[in-house]
């Protein structure tokens, strides 16, 4: 078991004082000893008194003289006795005290530690990227050390908070000012291919930019829901997954494919909206990258140990293990680095899933079929009616 650096510090506390407490008995019991008079040395002293002459008496004073010998010899060993006794004992109680009373004291001196770690540990524990980066840590006490590593943690939180507020804002403006020029170029594009005596060269090529300009559409709303993605959720309502998957997979265009449902019940709560594009996005990843003939796509719903779980699997092409990482980061696919324009989709399917998934407290997880496809997964915990 490890220790913690409190307990650590306790028993650095407590090993010192002991040790120093067991030094000092030692050296005590020694001086006591070492300055107690032998027995030839009391009888010595006492033959120096002079004695009252011959007679009766020299039996007496003989008499006396013996009894404080034994008084005298009873009394030293009493001493070292009660040094050696009575000492330890109360050493082993003041080292427990001391060993409590250290115990206190690191706790206190360790608080401000303490904050940052929980403040850490909150911000490490959001749903979602860059939440809860607005904390920071109450700053008080002298000016020493964890003060200043406290200080130098809300500075650094300042600039992420900053950094990621601007990442925010960039995506979001640049999304919003680029619907404009698209939705425009749509409806010149659409003019142009349905007006009268437009050549069959001019279709084509108007069909051609229209998906084009289609494509990019689809671009610009996947950034701005991955945006949303990571922004703290407010109101969350009562959700069964089963109801949504059986409508994305009924509402889903899938030719070639068949699609199949085994939907049981999943309840969680989260926003229904952003589940409901998260399973599209899953099932219609599932149906485009697909066999071209015999395909399929099987999406089902479960609960398990306490979790809500949506899985989507389908046929299709092999793929490596170590590829599947990679699926889940904005603008990738299988097998490139980054997608080209000609590309079946807008490159953001899977990452808005796991953007949702993070956002709603869960986790989505994938892994390929030996056969061909995927199977990927998303835990969401459970909720109760």
């Amino acid at each position: 078991m490890t220790l913690t650096l409190r307990n650590r510090l306790t028993l650095v506390y407590g090993g010192l004082f002991l040790i120093g407490g067991i030094l000092l008995l030692v050296l005590t019991y020694s001086l006591v000893k070492n300055t107690t008079p032998g027995t030839a040395g009391i009888i010595m002293s006492r033959q120096e008194v002079p004695s009252p002459g011959p007679g009766p008496t020299d039996d007496f004073v003989t008499e006396q003289q013996k009894a404080q010998l034994m008084l005298t010899e009873n009394v030293w060993d009493d001493a070292l006795e009660a040094i050696s006794t009575r000492g330890t004992l109360a050493l082993v109680l003041v080292a427990v005290g001391t060993i409590a009373l250290g115990w206190l004291i690191a706790g206190r001196m360790l608080r401000p530690l303490q904050r940052v770690t929980d403040t850490a540990a909150r911000i490490a524990e959001a749903p979602a990227a860059g939440q809860g980066l607005h904390e920071r840590i109450k700053v008080q006490g002298p000016q020493d050390e964890l003060r200043e590593l406290a200080e130098t943690f809300n500075r650094m939180l300042e600039r992420l908070d900053h950094s990621f507020d601007g990442q925010r804002s960039f995506i979001s403006n640049a999304s919003h000012e680029l619907r404009t020029p698209l939705t425009v170029t749509r409806a010149l594009l659409e003019v142009a291919v349905n007006r009268q005596g437009a050549s069959a060269d001019v279709r084509q090529l108007g069909d051609t930019l229209l998906e084009v300009n289609a494509r990019h559409e689809r671009l610009i709303e996947g950034l701005l829901l991955l945006m949303r993605s990571d922004r703290e959720l407010g109101e969350r309502s009562y959700v069964d997954l089963a109801d949504i998957a059986e409508h994305v997979a009924a509402q889903t265009p899938a030719p070639n494919v068949t699609v199949t449902t085994t939907c049981e019940e999943a309840p969680t709560r989260g926003e229904p909206v952003l589940l409901e594009r998260m399973i599209q996005n899953l099932v219609e990843n599932a149906i485009r990258y697909n066999l071209t003939e015999d395909g399929w796509v099987k999406v089902n719903t479960r609960l398990e140990d306490d979790h809500a779980i949506v899985e989507v699997s389908n046929s299709g092409p092999v793929v490596p293990a170590f590829e599947v990482p990679g699926l889940f980061e904005p603008f990738r696919r299988l097998g490139t680095e980054r997608l080209a324009t000609a590309s079946k989709g807008a490159g953001l399917g899977l990452s808005i899933v796991r953007a949702v998934a993070e956002a709603h407290g869960g986790e989505a997880t994938a892994k390929p079929r030996p056969e061909g496809g995927l199977i990927i997964t998303v835990a969401f915990p459970a909720a109760t009616t």
